[in-house]
């Protein structure tokens, strides 16, 4: 059996490397090079999702902090395990009570994943190792563990994984239309944000619809003491504060729009971070001229919520004639993402 993979980003690569583990030989296709698109504009994070238990996700959280092993067990040279402050301010976003209840349920589904568990820091105690952080007001913080990671090196080393395996792997070919690729057994539509417009080129109407949606970062050039996960003033979204190569790294946001190439980040996105990032960091306010890299991704969501916050990060197949559609999912859950696709398309 030959099977052809459209797609090298993180989904496609782990897609392509499951089949080749299992003897296939498999075709990796991508119009640039791996990990060009969305899957090196991340957090830069493996993580669960904390924020998705507030929508019921609990299923994918559970399967995502498990996979942050995976990869740790897998790469230990290009991720490490990374401690998260979420800091905890009298009046003010979500109550004590809630982010607890979050945290504990957080430890419980990562039972077994051999992260620490969580731990409640005293006001003193986030300030010495956030000295920048904002005391006004703060009762103290949750501190637990996620991992972070060098996204585009990680995809790489996927990549390179599955040409060790004789895999082949076809750089700058744009496949426009899947009868292209009709000498192959099976053929997998791996192309993220335009699995939609490769789709269009097949008989019938897809069972799958997805919401792009942009989520931008912003890059400061100076050290990060620690990892946070704070609340966006008068909104309930998250965003993160984090070390990141000797810098800092502020993001994201969630722009919903209409197609699913990427403009880049726009000044109000970067405006936005800088504001939520002030609003907290008093003590080492940013202006826009400290903001020394932008960059975006554009996410391929399954359509599932009026607000992108709340949309699932599960992915879904539809299957047409030997031709696997992939939609959705997150860099965290991408090998067992992959491991399914290469299930499904062999079956």
């Amino acid at each position: 059996m030959r099977v052809a993979v459209v797609g090298a980003g993180i989904v496609g690569a782990c897609t392509a490397w499951a089949l080749a583990r299992q003897g296939v030989r498999c075709t990796l296709f991508d119009r640039r090079q791996p990990m060009c698109e969305t899957s090196r504009a991340s957090s830069k994070l493996l993580h669960g999702g904390l924020r998705y238990l507030e929508t019921g996700q609990f299923r994918l959280v559970g399967k995502a902090l498990h996979a942050r092993t995976d990869w740790l067990e897998l790469a230990p040279h290009l991720c490490h395990r990374l401690e998260m402050l979420l800091p905890m301010y009298r009046d003010k976003g979500r109550s004590q009570f809630v982010i607890s209840a979050g945290i504990r349920i957080y430890d419980v589904l990562a039972l077994g994943s051999g992260f620490p568990r969580a731990r409640v820091l005293k006001p003193s105690e986030v300030l010495a190792l956030q000295p920048g952080l904002s005391p006004e007001g703060l009762v103290g913080a949750w501190a637990f563990f996620d991992a972070q990671m060098d996204d585009s090196a990680l995809g790489n080393w996927v990549v390179d994984e599955f040409c060790d395996l004789g895999g082949d792997l076809v750089t700058e070919h744009e496949v426009r239309d899947l009868a292209e690729l009709d000498d192959y057994d099976r053929i997998v539509n791996a192309t993220g944000p335009w699995a939609m417009q490769l789709r269009e080129t097949m008989p019938g109407k897809p069972s799958i619809l997805l919401d792009w949606v942009r989520g931008s970062h912003i890059v400061l050039d100076r050290i990060c003491p620690a990892a946070m996960l704070l609340e966006v003033p008068g909104s309930s979204r998250i965003f993160f504060i984090l070390p990141y190569q000797g810098r800092t790294l502020i993001g994201t946001t969630e722009v919903r729009q209409s197609g699913p190439n990427n403009p880049g980040p726009s000044e109000d996105e970067i405006r936005y971070l800088l504001d939520a990032h002030n609003h907290y960091m008093t003590g080492a306010v940013a202006m826009r001229c400290d903001v020394v890299e932008a960059f975006s991704g554009v996410r391929p969501l399954l359509r599932s919520a009026d607000n992108p916050s709340e949309a699932t990060r599960e992915w879904a197949f539809e299957q047409t004639g030997k031709v696997l559609h992939i939609y959705g999912g997150k860099w965290t859950t991408a090998k067992l993402q992959g491991d399914d696709a290469a299930h499904r398309i062999l079956q």
